[in-house]
């Protein structure tokens, strides 16, 4: 299987919006990057970031909203975030 910008952020999108665990996402990058190969348009941009997931589970690197949003933005997205008062609906 070949990794594309679009594999990475859809991954990244199914954590923030709770479809998958941090764990599921961890093992997808460590999968990934010994099985996978990544495409050739943005090589060592898509192995870096999936380097860096595949250690969220490691306490010195974690991942926070911060490391979501970058990642995504370096795969040319960005987050439009929404808020909505469940009082007021």
């Amino acid at each position: 299987m070949i990794i594309t910008r679009k594999h990475i952020a859809q991954k990244i999108i199914d954590y923030l919006n709770h479809r998958i665990t941090q764990a599921e996402l961890i093992d997808w990058a460590e999968n990934s990057m010994m099985e996978a190969d990544f495409d050739e348009k943005d090589y060592e941009n898509l192995k870096d970031i999936t380097s860096r997931l595949g250690l969220a589970d490691v306490k010195a690197f974690g991942i926070t909203w911060e490391d979501c949003r970058s990642y995504l933005n370096r795969l040319g997205y960005q987050i439009d975030l929404k808020v909505t008062d469940l009082r007021a609906v």
